[in-house]
């Protein structure tokens, strides 16, 4: 069993709705599992949110100061041999929790399961929303002022997948994601060719001469029917015995997963605690398994 640190990376900065930043806490207040080793929380606090709609970088600057801060909470927990695992909070944050584990492994693969792609640059950024650009900084295909904290690696394109997407801005972010060369299967690609395949493929790529993986799921790539609780739903997601069945492959690939995160739970829209209940299933497989 590994020794888990959780990190509740409380923050939706990176969005244009409230709500993400209180789904770490909400989910792990009352977590009690014998191999974790610390429970920490990054919050932002005192923030004058900047929505207007011809601002390209919304709160550019206090996200880069939250995303600082959780960088170096997610390579101390990397450094100290844990596993951490991150609780969010919008997808933003995944800017900080996997470049950590790219400068403590130097070479990973990244699975981005998501219903977006989240490769807008700040020239393709249709709302100017931060968390809709994070793979694209991962992957240092957005160069500028996102990722100014950290001295690493970044993730190869050839060994970064999107798995579930079905809300990808056309035509731009589309371009940005065929120019970088991402390998993307859709949410049809899941249904059609299964779960467990099309994430056993998705390890395939990511691990291809690489260290280890990063696993980055996003609650929004399951239906939001299902899963009402998130900030940006998207149509015609994935059921639940899908989503259980990647879980399921990301535990048989265990020894190759360095950290992982589990982020866009908004309590504020969650119905009936449908989604709260469903990424507490989630959290505690990975607990029990990893």
């Amino acid at each position: 069993m590994k020794h888990i640190d959780i990190i509740n990376a409380c923050t939706d900065l990176g969005v244009h709705v409230n709500g993400a930043a209180e789904g770490p806490i909400n989910l792990t207040k009352n977590l009690s599992h014998s191999n974790i080793n610390n429970i920490v929380t990054v919050k932002y606090s005192n923030v004058v949110k900047e929505y207007q709609n011809d601002n390209k970088k919304k709160n550019l600057r206090e996200v880069n100061k939250f995303n600082k801060q959780l960088y170096n909470e997610v390579l101390s927990s990397l450094n100290n041999e844990k596993f951490p695992i991150t609780i969010g909070g919008d997808h933003s944050l995944a800017i900080a929790s996997a470049l950590a584990s790219i400068k403590k492994y130097s070479n990973l693969g990244i699975i981005w399961f998501d219903s977006h792609g989240d490769y807008n640059t700040f020239d393709t950024t249709i709302t100017g929303n931060i968390h809709g650009l994070p793979l694209a900084v991962i992957t240092n295909y957005e160069k500028r002022e996102l990722s100014e904290f950290h001295n690493g690696n970044f993730y190869k394109p050839q060994n970064t997948v999107i798995v579930g997407a079905r809300d990808i801005d056309d035509p731009l972010e589309i371009e940005n994601l065929r120019e970088a060369g991402v390998t993307v299967f859709s949410t049809k690609d899941v249904q059609e060719q299964g779960a467990d395949v099309i994430t056993k493929k998705a390890f395939e790529i990511a691990s291809n001469n690489t260290n280890g993986v990063h696993v980055s799921f996003d609650i929004d790539l399951i239906d939001p029917k299902i899963a009402p609780g998130v900030s940006v739903p998207a149509t015609s997601g994935i059921n639940l015995d899908e989503a259980n069945k990647m879980i399921e492959t990301i535990i048989k690939k265990k020894n190759i997963v360095k950290s992982v995160d589990l982020v866009e739970y908004n309590p504020s829209f969650d119905i009936d605690n449908k989604t709260k209940i469903i990424a507490m299933n989630i959290l505690n497989k990975l607990l029990n398994n990893f």
